[in-house]
């Protein structure tokens, strides 16, 4: 879980591929309303929101036998919630970053939807995980695998939310 930039992909996918479990990036389950509305500069409301999240919520369900790894930015402790009434076993991984670094990152980012501009409306939004939330915050200021084993080494593993 994460502000746009953060890693969420990158780190998701690297980690699915070390434990050799289904991978999925939640951009990719966006309706074309969503996609467009962000690419337009709006950001996305509750309502917005949560047929999405529902969605989440029903493909980590159907991996949680074999365990998964799905890339979301989860930004809200009522959108983890509402994944976790879901999958039971989720776990998450918090990559956190200062704006500066994430914003570095997005600018040599190209070809996504979301737009630089939309950051602070996500820093905003951002509630990092409470601590009775199953999971890891880790900072984003170091390289991929340094992550992947910092938080494999701290995690049970069911499924996973970056």
């Amino acid at each position: 879980m994460g502000v746009s930039g953060c890693g969420k992909s990158t780190v998701g996918a690297a980690i699915a591929q070390r434990l050799q479990v289904a991978f999925a990036d939640a951009d990719d389950f966006h309706p074309p309303a969503n996609i467009a509305k962000m690419a337009s500069g709006r950001p996305l409301d509750d309502d917005d929101r949560r047929p999405w999240l529902e969605t989440l919520g029903d493909w980590l369900a159907e991996h949680e036998p074999t365990g998964a790894v799905l890339s979301c930015s989860a930004l809200k402790r009522s959108y983890r919630d509402l994944l976790h009434s879901r999958a039971d076993g989720l776990r998450l991984l918090h990559l956190s970053g200062t704006p500066e670094v994430v914003e570095a990152r997005l600018a040599a980012r190209a070809d996504h939807f979301m737009p630089a501009s939309l950051l602070r409306s996500q820093f905003t939004t951002l509630e990092p995980l409470a601590p009775d939330e199953p999971g890891t915050t880790i900072d984003i200021d170091q390289d991929i695998d340094a992550i992947v084993d910092r938080y494999l080494a701290s995690s049970s593993w069911p499924s996973f939310l970056a």
